[in-house]
C-alpha cells in the first residue's frame, strides 16, 4: 500500500501544480526568501494581480 500511496501523492502534487493550486504558496515563499519585509498580498489580491498581468501582457494562448 505504501508504493500506491506514494504514486497517488505524486499524481496529486502534479495535478495541483498543473491547475495552479500551489502558485500562491510558492509566491509567498519567494517573497519571504527574496524580498523579506515586503507586504504579502492576500491570496485574492495575488490572483487579481496575476490575472491583470496576463491581460495587460498577453502571450500565446489557445483561446
Amino acid at each position: 500500500m505504501g508504493r500506491a500511496a506514494d504514486i497517488i501523492g505524486q499524481i496529486g502534487w502534479y495535478w495541483s501544480s498543473l491547475m495552479g493550486d500551489n502558485h500562491y504558496r510558492r509566491y509567498v515563499e519567494h517573497l519571504a526568501r527574496r524580498h523579506p519585509g515586503e507586504p504579502v498580498p492576500t491570496e485574492r489580491e495575488y490572483w487579481r494581480m496575476r490575472h491583470a498581468a496576463t491581460e495587460t501582457n498577453p502571450q500565446s494562448r489557445c483561446c
